[in-house]
C-alpha cells in the first residue's frame, strides 16, 4: 500500500466517521419514540383489558386546580 491508497484510506474513514457521528442522534431519537409508543400501546391494552371505564370525568377538582396555582406562582416568586 502506498502513500495516496493510505491517505485515500484515511480520508474514507475519517469521513465514515463523521457520518456515523451526525446520524447516531437521529436514529437513537427514531429508537427511543418507537420504544415510548409501544409502551404507550401497551399501556392502553393492558387499561381497556383490566379496568372498565368510569364515568366520571378525568378532570382535576376545583381545590386542585386552586392548590395548582397558587404552588406554580409560590415557586414562580421565590
Amino acid at each position: 500500500m502506498n502513500t495516496t491508497q493510505l491517505e485515500g484510506l484515511i480520508g474514507m474513514l475519517t469521513v465514515l466517521g463523521i457520518l456515523v457521528l451526525l446520524v447516531l442522534p437521529a436514529v437513537t431519537g427514531v429508537v427511543r419514540d418507537r420504544r415510548i409508543d409501544r409502551q404507550l400501546r401497551e399501556a392502553e391494552q393492558g387499561r381497556s383489558q383490566g379496568q372498565k371505564s368510569s364515568s366520571r370525568s378525568t378532570e382535576p377538582s376545583t381545590a386542585t386546580w386552586y392548590a395548582e396555582g397558587r404552588r406554580s406562582k409560590k415557586l414562580v416568586s421565590s
